[in-house]
């Protein structure tokens, strides 16, 4: 199974995430993922300490503190952070380890791996999910508009 096939499968049967490091302010990259994944009809469960709640939902300290199962682990750490994440994703059962655009991490890799979950590394959900299920516009955001015709600007 190719990448492609992979990651649009991991999409469309993992609808609960653990957004790792997401962040209350909206202009960051994490919180304009998870806005868009919760748009899209994926709970989002955000983990930071340093927040009591993001995007309407309790956000907890840690994955270990979740209280309830979780698809997927959504990264938004640096690359060395990861090997402790992934060891938190076996422990509560995550089905998948997903690490945003930027970040590898190949000794996490294989600590999840061996432990039976999947592994997505440098890719973003927002726009993975936006090129399997159509959520991109020309500029990465979906306008919700489909037109053949140009805009006609202010000068008519």
């Amino acid at each position: 199974m190719d990448d492609a096939e992979k990651i649009r499968r991991i999409l469309r049967t993992h609808k609960t995430l653990a957004v790792v490091g997401l962040s209350a302010q909206w202009h960051r990259p994490s919180y304009f993922a998870a806005k868009y994944m919760q748009e899209h009809g994926y709970r989002i469960i955000p983990v930071n300490p340093m927040y009591g709640s993001i995007l309407g939902e309790k956000c907890y300290k840690s994955l270990r503190d979740i209280p309830e199962p979780v698809d997927i682990v959504d990264c938004f750490r640096k690359a060395a952070e990861i090997p402790a994440l992934a060891q938190d994703a076996i422990a509560i059962g995550a089905k998948v380890l997903w690490m945003q655009l930027g970040v590898q991490n190949n000794e996490a890799r294989g600590h999840a791996e061996a432990a039976g979950l999947e592994v997505v590394d440098n890719r973003c959900v927002k726009i993975e999910h936006g090129r399997f299920f159509g959520g991109l516009g020309w500029v990465g955001v979906n306008t919700k508009v489909i037109s053949a015709k140009r805009a006609v600007g202010p000068s008519g």
